[in-house]
C-alpha cells in the first residue's frame, strides 16, 4: 500500500499555481506584487522630493513643476 501511495504522490503538483496556462506560481505573484508596491512607493517619494523644490531649483535640473506628475 505504501508503494501505491508514494507513486500517486509523485505525480501530485505541490506548487500552487494561479493559472495553468501562465504557470504563475504563488511565489512569483507575491514577488510581482511586492515589486509593484516598491516601485510605486519609490515614485511617490521622488514626486514628494521634487515637489519640495523651488521653481528655480527645478529649472536647474531641467524640469518644470508640471513634469513632477510623470514620476
Amino acid at each position: 500500500m505504501a508503494y501505491v501511495k508514494d507513486r500517486i504522490m509523485a505525480h501530485y503538483q505541490t506548487t500552487p499555481t494561479l493559472g495553468t496556462t501562465t504557470g504563475l506560481t504563488l511565489g512569483n505573484a507575491l514577488h510581482r506584487i511586492v515589486a509593484t508596491v516598491r516601485d510605486w512607493n519609490q515614485s511617490r517619494v521622488t514626486r514628494k522630493a521634487l515637489s519640495n523644490l523651488t521653481d528655480h531649483e527645478l529649472d536647474d535640473i531641467g524640469l518644470v513643476r508640471s513634469d513632477i506628475a510623470s514620476f
